[in-house]
């Protein structure tokens, strides 16, 4: 894993399979996301980790939720084992306030505004993009926490295939297979996964009084999950180029439910796009996408035979971009930009409105004065529910003679209302107002000198989020109101660094998410969110031997506003080692939960036990 200069929230170390000490040199990749250009990391002034297949491959990661899990700054909740709902909270802010994008395409579910992050295929991912801080001005509604960009497998070069097999407790058993070129100019990738498990008992609930799901149903909840990626792009010229993609998903999760709410979920989410890029001039590039994503979701009991469905719901967004990107000077670039969004819904339940647009107009500022960075941003956004919504965002950073950079910045953000929030019958209020937060950062990075030669990169952060009209469920109307608001203050540090033989990264992130809505809430913590979480891995290569371990430690948190559950704190150790049988060929093995914790992330929903897992690898 890498990260942009001003951090370095390296969760796991890069290496090669036969030469991890090369792999500490490699500081300055080029990202995406943190400002809709390239730009390589060192002149990126926002918080931004970068996760490379490579990465992946070397923790033995089982599912997106198990790589996210110890990156700074983020902190899931799952009810459940595998397959089994997990939210996320970037830096303290809500489940529905981190964007998702899939290679540009915004997804997620219109209705609970929420992406099923445990149904995406991780065999299909080739890198991962996490922007902490706000990015509304660039990107719109959802970005108060941030955004997270997967990258798909995108191929080129020689004709390359790849396969793996593997098995582990728990009945699980994962079965991948793929095929990459392309030549010089072009490039495909072709892949498809499935992965399943007997999974856990998800739920120990109490139906009286109601707790957790509600029910008592201790049996094995498995999951089943079906991938395909399919991309392809050719370039006609330096000037031209054009790429496609399509991922899809299928998954099949049981649940401790009822005949009423389910206990199968049966879910699909899709994804298609394709760019055209267009360099007119030599100081002017031209980009033009159009992307759509599904999400289509049917719970179904088992009560009856057949199974009967209980609820659907199916949410269609359709986007279209246009962005310019114009070189003022070698070391200056403006980008302007327009974002067209649809969201359209179709569910068992009514909801009083179906669909509805939003048209974005943004503009970036990206300069470079000398040992001074400015990046400057704003963004009007016409909703068809909420009119008139302008964000904007501010950073500067200085870069001292010893490569100590000192960065400051300030942002606004705006979470539209979903659906749910909007027209859920029963719940639902058509006249909420947007949530809007504001954000300040301090960060402060540099290098690590070990001997002659830098061994490694630190980064601390420190930042304040504002955020005003949160929605909560109103006792005194009994629908959906703007009746909350949240100040979460939090501190990031990490360190990545090379320590005779060994790859050390960890980070420490401490946050204070307070309820500020007045009342008998004043002052406790939002709900699911620990105060403290640390994180250790320890790497090291032996010839055609490789070990690895990875610490994980979370505070306490409380599973309710009032703080009356008061969920444990718990430490995990994950063990890893793999065997190089040739160039080619891996073998290995991970033992996660290795002192077998028993925690909850989720207040009456079980988190697996200890469990080891053997993979065979080919891949040239």
């Amino acid at each position: 894993m890498k990260s942009t200069s001003l951090l370095v929230a390296l969760t796991m170390p890069l290496y090669s399979q036969f030469a991890a000490a090369e792999t500490v040199t490699i500081l300055d990749p080029v990202i995406v996301t943190a400002s809709r250009t390239s730009e390589p990391e060192s002149h990126s002034l926002a918080a931004v980790t970068v996760i490379e297949r490579a990465d992946i491959e070397r923790q033995q990661a089982r599912s997106l939720p198990d790589v996210l899990r110890s990156i700074s700054g983020i902190s899931l909740s799952q009810n459940g084992g595998d397959g089994h709902l997990t939210t996320l909270f970037l830096r303290g802010t809500n489940a529905d306030h981190t964007l998702i994008l899939i290679d540009g395409v915004r997804v997620g579910s219109a209705t609970a505004g929420l992406t099923p992050l445990e149904n995406l295929p991780l065999a299909q991912v080739e890198r991962i993009e996490i922007v902490r801080g706000p990015r509304s001005s660039l990107y719109g509604s959802e970005a108060i926490g941030g955004v997270i960009q997967i990258f798909t497998k995108k191929g080129g070069g020689a004709l390359t295939p790849r396969f793996s097999i593997g098995a582990g407790t728990l009945g699980s058993s994962t079965v991948a297979a793929g095929v990459s070129g392309g030549g010089e100019r072009g490039w495909f990738d072709v892949g498809a996964n499935l992965d399943r498990t007997d999974g856990i008992n998800a739920c120990s609930g109490r139906p009286e009084p109601f707790a957790g799901c509600g029910v008592i149903e201790p049996d094995h909840d498995g999951y089943r999950n079906l991938g395909v990626n399919l991309r392809a792009g050719y370039a006609l010229s330096d000037a031209v180029q054009f790429d496609a993609h399509l991922l899809r998903s299928e998954n099949h999760a049981n649940y401790d439910g009822s005949s009423f709410a389910g206990n199968v979920a049966r879910a699909e989410q899709q994804t298609a796009g394709i760019s055209t890029t267009l360099k007119p001039l030599e100081l002017w590039t031209l980009t033009v996408t159009a992307g759509q994503s599904w999400d289509h979701l049917r719970a179904l009991t088992t009560a009856t035979e057949p199974k009967t469905v209980v609820s659907a719901f199916d949410t269609t967004r359709d986007t279209l971009a246009l962005q310019n990107d114009l070189a003022l000077t070698s070391t200056q670039k403006l980008s302007l930009g327009v974002d067209y969004l649809n969201d359209q819904i179709a569910s068992s339940t009514d909801y009083n409105a179906t669909s509805r647009d939003n048209l974005g107009v943004f503009s970036a500022y990206q300069g470079q004065f000398g040992a001074t960075e400015l990046k400057l941003s704003a963004r009007q956004d016409d909703n068809q529910q909420f009119d008139q919504h302008a964000t904007g965002a501010a950073a500067v950073g200085y870069r001292f003679a010893n490569d100590v950079q000192l960065a400051l910045s300030y942002g606004t953000a705006f979470k539209a209302p979903s659906f749910n929030n909007l027209y859920y019958p029963n719940y639902g209020n058509p006249t909420l107002d947007p949530e809007q937060a504001r954000s300040w950062e301090l960060g402060v990075t540099g290098k690590l000198p070990l001997g002659e030669a830098p061994a490694g990169r630190w980064d601390v952060r420190l930042y304040q989020t504002d955020i005003d009209d949160l929605i909560n469920f109103d006792s005194r109307t009994w629908s959906a109101a703007n009746i909350n608001s949240a100040r979460i203050r939090g501190v990031e540090a990490t360190a990545a660094l090379r320590l005779g033989e060994w790859d050390v990264t960890t980070n420490v992130t401490l946050l204070n998410p307070q309820d500020q809505s007045g009342g008998s809430n004043q002052g406790k913590l939002l709900a699911r969110r620990p105060e403290q979480t640390a994180q250790l891995a320890l790497d090291r290569q032996f010839n055609r031997w490789s070990v690895g371990t990875t610490l994980f430690i979370a505070g306490r948190r409380f599973d309710d506003a009032a703080n009356t559950v008061r969920l444990g704190s718990y430490t995990l150790v994950d063990l890893r080692t793999e065997y190089a049988l040739n160039s080619a060929w891996r073998l290995q093995l991970r033992i996660d939960n290795a002192l077998n914790e028993h925690y909850e992330t989720s207040a009456f929903y079980n988190q697996p036990a200890r469990a080891a897992y053997l993979t065979l690898r080919y891949a040239l």
